[in-house]
């Protein structure tokens, strides 16, 4: 090699390392943002019932993936459906929505399983919901004639029936590696009767239990200091309680006030239990408007919102009982008429509490969906009135 070779490479050899420490430098930067929330990952870092952004195998994967794959393998735990039944679902759920609750996709395609409403999955408010959706996948897998035994990929591609078949089998070792991260216990048999009834209408009614395991102790409860304000029932809406009119704010707030008085377990997504996030996850589902599971994804949902200016729907976000101002790991639900629905913590479970108690905590609020700004009771009634 000559002189002026050796001056160019020594040249070329400078300027990566300035241009990979610029890139290190700005990823640290991205990384650090919000007190930390996702600088390296895990329970210190973006948390959640999933563990927060972690390396499983070859591949990273975020705190929203994370927590949508711990709902996934939870609800296979708590049906006792073998792994093999949560292998083949999260290999699904990687190839068709990468692990995200989206609200788009081909044609009528939605949410994590990309399951279509115009082919019997169910409403887009159910598809929308992770733990209906789930369950919906493991009751159309168990009714495929030798599901636990067929070779990679022909299971999935039995329930989806996608164009693209040849997809799923290559996700089975990612999948595989979620599914060990998060399963408790010895594995299940396959079931003795794959052609009985499945554990709810529609496959629906399954509540992610304790059976399933969460990588973080929990991080979503409410944490309020003692005493402040408590001029609200946590169990009744006050009288003359009027839901807004906006059709998908009504929606959301409706299904949230629905769930008042069920307890909250860490990681649920309903329907007979949630914690903080989940809530949300399922109320805005009930609207057919798709939010990311878990507290430190859902505080980067819809818009940032005016907390002079509340509107119904809107998310609420405080620190809670382990967060800080700067990565909350609470979040509420803004009902209207200065009242907030939350899953509260293991002792209260979903309750109404007044927006005075939380004012001083608050950090952040997003506007998710439809009006902003709250019409009065007389504006509602008024739009409410036959023509």
């Amino acid at each position: 090699m000559n002189s002026t070779s050796a001056k160019l490479g020594a040249l070329v050899v400078a300027a990566l390392a300035v241009i990979t420490a610029t890139v290190l430098l700005i990823g640290m930067s991205l990384l650090a943002s919000f007190g930390g929330g996702v600088l390296g990952g895990g329970c210190g870092g973006d948390g959640g019932p999933g563990g927060g952004t972690a390396q499983v195998g070859p591949r990273v994967w975020s705190a929203e993936q994370m927590t949508n794959a711990q709902t996934i393998v939870g609800i296979a735990v708590e049906r006792q459906l073998p792994k093999r039944a949560a292998v083949i679902a999260l290999s699904t759920v990687i190839v068709e929505s990468r692990l995200e609750n989206v609200g788009y996709g081909d044609r009528d395609s939605l949410g994590l399983f990309q399951q279509r409403p115009s082919q019997g999955w169910g409403s887009t408010e159910q598809i929308l919901n992770p733990a209906y959706a789930t369950a919906t996948f493991y009751d159309r897998l168990l009714a495929v004639p030798g599901w636990p035994t067929l070779p990679p990929g022909q299971a999935a591609q039995a329930v989806q029936i996608s164009g693209f078949p040849e997809r799923y089998a290559p996700e089975e070792a990612a999948a595989a590696a979620l599914v060990d991260q998060f399963w408790q216990g010895p594995d299940n048999p396959v079931p003795a009767a794959p052609d009985a009834p499945p554990a709810g209408p529609g496959g629906g009614q399954i509540d992610l239990a304790a059976l399933a395991t969460t990588l973080c102790p929990d991080q979503g409860a409410g944490g309020l200091p003692p005493g402040g304000p408590a001029l609200v029932d946590p169990g009744k809406l006050p009288p003359g309680f009027v839901l807004p009119a906006d059709p998908q704010q009504r929606a959301a707030v409706s299904y949230a006030l629905a769930q008042l008085g069920k307890p909250y377990v860490w990681g649920a997504k309903g329907p007979n239990a949630f914690d903080c996030s989940g809530l949300m996850t399922a109320a805005w589902a009930a609207a057919g408007v798709p939010i990311p599971a878990g507290t430190v994804n859902q505080k980067f949902a819809g818009s940032p919102a005016d907390l002079a200016q509340l509107s119904p729907g809107d998310l609420i976000f405080i620190p809670g009982s382990l967060g800080s101002p700067s990565n909350p790991r609470h979040v509420g639900m803004y009902a209207g008429q200065g009242i907030i629905v939350n899953a509260y913590d293991d002792s209260s479970g979903v309750i109404l509490q007044p927006v005075a108690k939380w004012a001083d905590q608050i950090v952040a609020v997003r506007h998710i969906a439809g009006s902003t700004g709250e019409p009065t009771a007389t504006d509602v009634l008024a739009q409410e009135a036959p023509a």
